[in-house]
């Protein structure tokens, strides 16, 4: 790991807080009394994970939990955890990484929930993953296709072909293999992304952050008014509990803050307030 990548991930990490202020202002703007709370966290001096984050959360009236959180964190992965991080062998666990994520559970059955992540993570090689999905309980066409549309600009913008790669990959990704069922309705899904062209790599991994900035909050306008009943609300509820399945038993970026020993609450923000089964 070079000083140039330990460089680049503070760029990056930058580039991920003003992101962070710029989604929280906007999900904010939808509540009329919530605001994020604010928590900063850190590793102490002689831990083997140094750096910290900064998470945000809000509980209101459309927005029932969400999370938005950045980390930039650095130092060395636990052997038992350096097979499963590419290059973690060859750096003998050092590491550097940083990035964004966000999980939206909404009180209106009829507005979906929502996840974005970008990230960028060196060892002995470097790369960015990340992506965005919907996960609705009532889809509706309209939402499905703009929220595609959007990503799909993004990566039409990066080469040809990257849509259909990375809308297949979240397909794949978000998906219940002991429910056969997916997640949601999809999105797009990377990792591991290194093109040889790091400008251009970053740039894209930018525009999907702007994407989700400027698309979502449309969906959200669009369904928070509408009527629902005790039925509609209880699907919600069940349908969180897939939710809950898939990032407790397949996501990786849960598998990731358990392998780093990072803040549990940073990578468990995910979890739904209230859930049913």
């Amino acid at each position: 790991m070079t000083q140039d990548a330990s460089d680049f991930a503070a760029t990056f990490a930058d580039y991920c807080r003003d992101l962070q202020r710029r989604i929280c202002a906007a999900f904010e703007a939808f509540e009329s009394r919530s605001r994020f709370e604010v928590r900063t966290w850190s590793k102490p001096e002689g831990h083997r994970l140094q750096g910290g984050g900064e998470a945000r959360l809000m509980r209101g009236d459309v927005f029932e939990k969400v999370g938005v959180n950045v980390s930039h964190v650095w130092g060395t992965f636990e052997p038992r955890f350096r097979a499963q991080v590419a290059g973690a062998e060859e750096s003998e666990g050092r590491f550097v990484a940083c990035g964004i994520s966000l999980v939206a559970h909404m009180f209106n059955p009829y507005v979906p929930a929502v996840h974005m992540n970008l990230r960028y993570l060196c060892t002995s090689r470097a790369w960015f993953g990340g992506g965005a999905d919907l996960t609705p309980t009532f889809p509706f066409e309209e939402d499905t296709a703009e929220f595609h549309e959007a990503l799909k600009r993004a990566c039409d913008a990066y080469r040809p072909g990257a849509y259909a790669e990375y809308k297949d990959w979240c397909d794949r990704y978000f998906y219940l293999p002991h429910r056969k069922e997916p997640r949601g309705v999809g999105g797009i899904f990377f990792d591991e992304l290194w093109s040889g062209d790091r400008d251009a790599d970053y740039a894209f991994v930018r525009s999907v952050g702007e994407a989700f900035l400027e698309v979502y909050p449309r969906i959200v306008a669009r369904r928070k008014d509408t009527p629902f009943d005790e039925a509609a609300r209880d699907k919600l509820l069940v349908k969180r509990g897939r939710y809950v399945e898939f990032n407790l038993v397949y996501d990786r970026g849960t598998r990731f803050g358990f392998g780093t020993d990072a803040d549990p609450e940073a990578y468990l923000m995910s979890l739904p307030p209230l859930v049913k089964w």
